[in-house]
């Protein structure tokens, strides 16, 4: 089907890790447009890990797969595979650069960083982005979120599962690791978490997503398995922000930072990463204190991410993994579901644009 020019889509990916018989990109228009599957030009039984729609062109879609980077011109009509290194690994973060769009990072797993210049025609891995392993887990870890300040643009962050977060302020010539603060706080009592391996750092290191915010230098806020952290100074410290003086749900899976207003943070809570419950919170106070976002509405399972549209502030998605599809177009004051086809495998990815 073809798209009008000028209309906003929401766009959720799928995979199959764990079963399911449908995987791939997910379109739907405005009002109340059927869901799509677009998957021409993707490899069958895709996994769609990532999506990133281009900040000043939303013809521009990008996806990370489990087969490396795939980019749309024409809103998930067709995709082609970026020229990645065949050996480069699962691509789970996709980031255009807020300054320079024709500049693209590309996160992986095993851990990974690879960066290109003009659009993705061409790809180099950066040097020095690895991280030393503190917890044997059973998967590789990942780079889930990519995110540059844009006070200052040298400066990128990573958020890694499980790996915690490292940084580069160089544009990614040299990277550090920013997960010691993390480790001494997996010593709270209630920030002990072991699931898989020997250690109980292992949930304080369980990075899932991560935002910049320009209303202070230096904040940034990592979502791992054990809530909410923030840091006052480009990632060098962090704090507990105390998700669960707000809300019963902590497990963290997505953080965005509103593109209208820098003080404004929407957070994906759950029990945990495979649970019957999941809920979106919203802070207008970078993180002080929160409240319900999506209220009126249930998730069937954990909350994987959240979307914001890049122009209009009332506009707000979040999507379960299990493919319950919720969205406001008028700020929370009032939701609807559009659930995905029966079918769908695992969910972690929305974007909308």
């Amino acid at each position: 089907m073809a798209t009008a020019a000028g209309a906003s889509h929401v766009y959720v990916g799928a995979a199959k890790w764990t079963g399911g018989s449908k995987s791939g990109v997910f379109r739907r228009g405005a009002g109340d447009s059927p869901w799509e599957l677009c998957n021409k030009g993707l490899p069958d039984d895709v996994h769609v890990q990532a999506i990133t729609v281009h900040p000043t062109n939303p013809d521009v879609v990008y996806v990370g797969t489990q087969n490396g980077p795939y980019r749309s011109v024409d809103r998930g009509e067709r995709w082609e595979r970026l020229p990645f290194p065949e050996d480069g690994g699962q691509v789970w973060s996709i980031l255009v650069h807020p300054k320079n769009p024709r500049t693209l990072f590309a996160g992986t797993s095993p851990v990974g960083i690879y960066r290109s210049d003009d659009e993705g025609a061409s790809w180099r891995k950066l040097p020095n982005a690895v991280q030393a392993e503190r917890v044997k887990m059973p998967f590789a870890c990942r780079v889930m979120r990519l995110a540059i300040d844009p006070a200052q643009p040298d400066h990128i962050y990573a958020a890694l599962e499980v790996g915690g977060a490292m940084r580069s302020l160089d544009g990614g010539v040299t990277w550090s690791d920013c997960s010691a603060d993390l480790v001494k706080l997996s010593e709270l009592p209630h920030l002990k978490s072991r699931i898989v391996s020997d250690s109980e750092m292992e949930g304080m290191l369980d990075g899932h997503a991560l935002c910049v915010s320009p209303a202070a230098s230096g904040t940034v806020i990592l979502a791992l398995r054990m809530g909410l952290f923030r840091s006052t100074d480009g990632a060098a410290h962090w704090k507990d922000m105390e998700v669960g003086r707000f809300s019963p749900l902590t497990y963290s899976r997505d953080i965005r930072v509103s593109p209208q207003d820098p003080r404004v943070l929407y957070a994906c809570l759950s029990p945990a990463a495979r649970s019957e419950d999941g809920s979106l919170y919203r802070s207008a106070d970078l993180g002080e204190t929160w409240t319900r976002f999506d209220r009126g509405v249930k998730a069937e399972s954990t909350m994987m991410a959240v979307a914001l549209h890049p122009r209009d502030a009332d506009r707000v998605y979040c999507v379960s993994r299990t493919g319950q599809v919720f969205g406001t177009e008028d700020a929370g004051r009032t939701w609807r579901e559009d659930r995905l086809p029966d079918g769908v495998g695992d969910v972690y990815a929305i974007a909308c644009g």
